[in-house]
């Protein structure tokens, strides 16, 4: 009798942590997005897109954090198979008006995107503010969604990138760094990215910043390609791309930015 009740009560208590779990844990945006560490389906980017140009900003410290983020264990880029076959694409249309494609980011291991929730939670930390967020107390980055516990960049078929000029070996001028927090990196900043059309508008710059039409154009011609090529674009980052039709939209993915032996 004692045995059987004992076996009730563990039944019983198993359910209610499992519900618990389920309740307290879940994130509804979320709930039906599996973690994995498979990288079957993900090619090394450079081997897709031999002229890309990599600049992994989150395995060095000129980033936001100031640190080499978690999960990164070499400078390279990885992304699905179907998102690299895209950037090819893009990559070869740009490359016959005299451009490369720099990459700054793609797969990002959710252990990266923890590294940054923990990052913005310590507001002492701001080192880096003078570079990518000077006009934003850190405590707002949360509320105002520069930092989410979860990425799309997880699910392997977003790129984070920008031009290279081969003629003068240069990044192409767009106006503002890669992840600058403010509305600079909008891509509607002082023109309508719908129409291509510059107007100078810079009312949302807090500190009366803008950029020149040679510099929205630029942002064009980057978006324009990625765009005709399958990608689709965000409303707050110049540099971010998404493919439309990506093949993990319910799956984020665990496993570290390393060289995949193919």
């Amino acid at each position: 009798m004692k045995k059987s009740l004992f076996l009730i009560y563990t039944v019983i208590l198993t359910l209610a942590c499992g519900i618990c779990v389920m309740t307290c844990c879940s994130d509804s945006e979320d709930s039906n997005i599996s973690p994995t560490d498979d990288s079957t389906g993900f090619v090394n980017l450079t081997d897709a897109v031999p002229d890309a140009i990599l600049e992994i900003r989150y395995y060095g410290t000129y980033n936001f954090v100031g640190k080499r983020i978690d999960g990164y264990l070499q400078p390279t880029a990885l992304l699905t198979r179907e998102a690299a076959a895209a950037l090819r694409a893009v990559s070869d249309e740009v490359k016959g008006h005299g451009y490369r494609l720099k990459i700054y980011d793609a797969y990002r291991p959710q252990k990266a995107v923890d590294h940054f929730v923990r990052w913005a939670a310590d507001t002492n930390d701001s080192i880096m503010k003078p570079y990518f967020y000077p006009d934003l107390d850190k405590s707002v980055l949360f509320e105002q969604d520069y930092i989410m516990a979860k990425s799309g960049h997880t699910r392997g078929s977003t790129v984070d990138l920008t031009l290279f000029d081969m003629q003068t070996e240069k990044e192409v001028d767009m106006g503002g760094t890669f992840d600058w927090f403010g509305p600079e990196s909008h891509p509607d900043f002082c023109g309508d990215p719908e129409t291509g059309t510059y107007n100078g508008d810079n009312s949302k710059s807090p500190t009366g910043l803008s950029i020149t039409p040679v510099q929205f154009a630029n942002r064009m011609i980057l978006r324009r390609a990625m765009l005709a090529h399958g990608f689709k674009p965000l409303d707050s980052e110049w540099w971010h791309f998404t493919l439309r039709d990506e093949p993990y939209a319910d799956t984020f993915f665990t496993f570290p930015v390393q060289q995949l032996k193919q």
